[in-house]
C-alpha cells in the first residue's frame, strides 16, 4: 500500500489519539466550520511536512510516526524544507546491513556509482527525447561511463541537459540560489531527498555513508547518491508547470501540491510499474543486496528504454 504525504501549511495542533494522527485546525473554527478535527491512521502516513511556524506536534505523535517509518520534514519561515527526522531503527536486520555497508570495498562503490550515473543520464536523455531535443550525445555518454565515472560524464551531461531542457524564452542557469524555476526544483528535490532517505532507513541502511558523496557536513550523502536517477521525475513536473503557463516565480500552494505529488508519480522498472514511493523501496532494497553481495546491480527506474548496454557487473579487480 502506498503511504500518504501530508502537508500542513496552516496553523495546526497534531496529537496522537488511539494510534491515529489527530489533526486540529484552529483556522477552520474561526471560519465557523463545525468539523475542525480529522483523524488519519498512523500506519497510512509515509511523509509529513510541517510548513507553518504555528504548528504544534506532541512527542507521542512524533514517536508513533517514527515507529511506523514515517519521515517528518520541517520548513523554515520562508516555507522551504530545512530539517528532517527519520526513524533510528527501520529494519529487523539493521546492524547486519550496517556492517555490510561499512565494509563495502572501494571498487564496489565505484561500480555502484557508475550504474547510478548511467541511470541518471539516460533518464535525463528521456526528458530531452520527449521534448524533441537531440539527445544522442547523452545516450553515448551514458554508455561511455566507466567505473567511478573518472571522465565526469555526469557533469558533462548536466551542462548539456540544463542548457537545453527549458524553453528558449527562459534564460535558465541551474543553481540552488538561482532565479526561478530553481525555486521549484529546490523544493521538489528536497521532498525527493526525504523520500529517498526514508527508503534507505526502511531498508536498514545508513543514509550518511555515501557511495560517491563524501561531504563530512552532510548527514544524507547516500540519499544524495541514490536520488540522482530520480531527479528527472521532479524536472518533469516542473516542466509541466512551465508548459501550462503557470506562474512559477513564486512557490504557491498549488505548485507545492503538484511537487508533493512526486511520491505518487508512476515509475517504470524493467519488469513492473509502481508509484515512486513504492519503487524507491525497490531501489534501496536492491542496494542493500548489492552490499551483501547477493546481486550486482541497483534496480533504478527507466523513463525510456534506449536499448543501451548499461554498466557491467561488479568486478573486484577493477579499481
Amino acid at each position: 500500500m502506498i503511504k500518504r504525504t501530508l502537508h500542513f501549511s496552516n496553523p495546526a495542533y497534531l496529537s496522537l489519539q488511539q494510534n491515529q494522527l489527530s489533526i486540529d485546525l484552529p483556522h477552520l473554527k474561526s471560519l465557523g466550520e463545525k468539523e475542525s478535527r480529522k483523524l488519519v491512521p498512523i500506519e497510512d502516513i509515509g511523509i509529513i511536512i510541517l510548513d507553518n511556524q504555528q504548528i504544534t506536534i506532541t512527542h507521542g505523535c512524533i514517536a508513533a510516526l517514527l515507529s511506523n517509518n514515517a519521515a517528518i520534514i520541517t520548513c523554515n519561515k520562508s516555507r522551504h524544507p530545512t530539517g528532517m527526522m527519520l526513524p533510528i531503527d527501520g529494519h529487523n536486520t539493521q546492524s547486519e546491513r550496517f556492517r555490510y555497508q561499512i565494509d563495502a570495498s572501494q571498487p564496489l562503490k565505484k561500480q555502484l556509482w557508475q550504474q547510478t550515473v548511467q541511470a541518471k543520464i539516460l533518464n535525463q536523455a528521456a526528458i530531452l527525447f520527449n521534448r524533441d531535443i537531440p539527445c544522442k550525445n547523452m545516450i553515448h555518454w551514458a554508455k561511455s561511463v566507466r567505473s567511478g565515472d573518472p571522465d565526469n560524464y555526469e557533469g558533462r551531461a548536466a551542462v548539456y541537459y540544463w542548457k537545453n531542457v527549458f524553453p528558449e524564452k527562459i534564460d535558465f542557469f541551474r543553481g540552488r540560489d538561482g532565479d526561478p524555476p530553481n525555486n521549484l526544483l529546490n523544493y521538489g528535490y528536497a521532498i525527493l531527498r526525504a523520500i529517498v532517505a526514508r527508503g534507505l532507513v526502511c531498508s536498514g541502511l545508513l543514509p550518511t555513508l555515501g557511495i560517491h558523496h563524501r561531504n563530512k557536513y552532510n548527514a544524507y550523502c547516500l540519499a544524495d547518491d541514490i536520488m540522482e536517477p530520480y531527479r528527472p521525475y521532479v524536472d518533469e513536473i516542473v516542466l509541466g508547470i512551465i508548459d501550462r503557463g503557470e506562474n512559477f516565480l513564486e512557490l504557491g500552494k498549488d505548485i507545492k501540491t503538484q511537487l508533493l505529488g512526486i511520491a505518487t508519480v508512476d515509475v517504470q522498472f524493467e519488469k513492473n510499474r509502481s508509484p515512486l514511493l513504492v519503487g524507491l523501496q525497490t531501489t534501496t532494497s536492491s542496494l542493500a543486496k548489492c552490499y551483501e553481495g547477493t546481486i550486482r546491480r541497483i534496480n533504478y527506474p527507466i523513463m525510456k528504454n534506449f536499448e543501451t548496454k548499461r554498466g557491467s557487473g561488479f568486478d573486484e579487480s577493477e579499481d
